[in-house]
């Protein structure tokens, strides 16, 4: 879209964010634990819980601080803001969210399950409120008053410390988050909506044109209609590791992405006027 790029301050603060998350999840999961009659007390809960456990722990084996995860039963999903400056931050993630995929998959086959569908998408999101976070730093502030009037001990300050627990919780980065949405949507839609599993598929928009250096399948034009959603996405069945610190040139960056997602080559033009003076 044009060939001058706008110079983008690297302190820009803008009230929305371009975001690129991912959603897995297991497949045959709910059938294991339907067929178990919902009960832990049934020799083939056993089994469910096991395959859980394991993808827990592989979800949790690859998380990072720029890839922090959030897994919710058989599903996870990982997130991260693009850069709105360099590349590096898209190719970083994918290269993690496929990561992530086969170390799951070879999980699931070794042990004989079905495995899991990844989808990959890109969106806006809207700054969100740490409100769940607030609440746990004035019980800590509390705590930690208390030690320093000698109140309480050390032990008993640990002790209070390992038992805080917030009453309510929240990940900003996921709230208003419309590539969480469009990721969570299409990969539920699975066979019936063309992303048929287990499979890696990822959001178009984070390439210019065809990378040939991914092995992809063909493009899928998805849609929700209900939502009023839609994308093109592809199928990976190789992504090799390339040894490029800024990542390949036709990877997009996050501002890239914003001129796609907007068909507006002068989105940070609205991104500006949208900051209130």
């Amino acid at each position: 879209m044009g060939t001058s790029r706008p110079i983008v301050s690297k302190n820009a603060k803008f009230p929305c964010q371009v975001s690129v998350v991912c959603w897995i999840d297991l497949l045959g999961y709910g059938r294991m634990i339907s067929t178990a009659g919902f009960s832990p007390l049934h020799p083939l809960a056993a089994k469910a819980l096991k395959r859980l456990r394991r993808f827990h722990e592989v979800v949790a084996d690859n998380s990072a601080r720029n890839f922090p995860t959030l897994v919710m039963n058989d599903g996870a999903v990982a997130y991260r803001d693009l850069s709105l400056r360099t590349r590096s931050n898209t190719h970083d993630f994918l290269n993690r969210a496929w990561t992530l995929f086969r170390q799951i998959q070879e999980t699931e086959e070794k042990d004989g399950y079905p495995g899991a569908r990844l989808v990959l998408a890109s969106g806006f999101r809207m700054l969100g409120r740490r409100a769940g976070i607030d609440a746990r730093a004035g019980q800590f502030k509390s705590l930690i008053d208390r030690f320093g009037r000698g109140a309480i001990s050390a032990e008993q300050a640990i002790r209070e410390a390992a038992m805080i627990q917030p009453k309510f919780d929240i990940i900003p980065h996921l709230q208003a988050n419309f590539a969480f949405t469009k990721a969570y949507i299409a990969e539920s839609s699975g066979t019936t909506g063309g992303l048929p599993g287990p499979a890696f598929y990822v959001d178009m928009a984070l390439f210019n044109g065809r990378p040939n250096w991914i092995k992809l399948g063909p493009d899928i034009d998805w849609k929700d209609d209900r939502l009023g959603l839609s994308a093109t996405f592809a199928r990976i069945t190789d992504l090799p590791v390339l040894n490029e610190e800024q990542g390949p040139l036709d990877i997009r960056d996050g501002l890239q992405v914003a001129q796609h997602l907007e068909q507006d080559p002068n989105v940070l033009h609205s991104l500006r006027a949208s900051v209130k003076p």
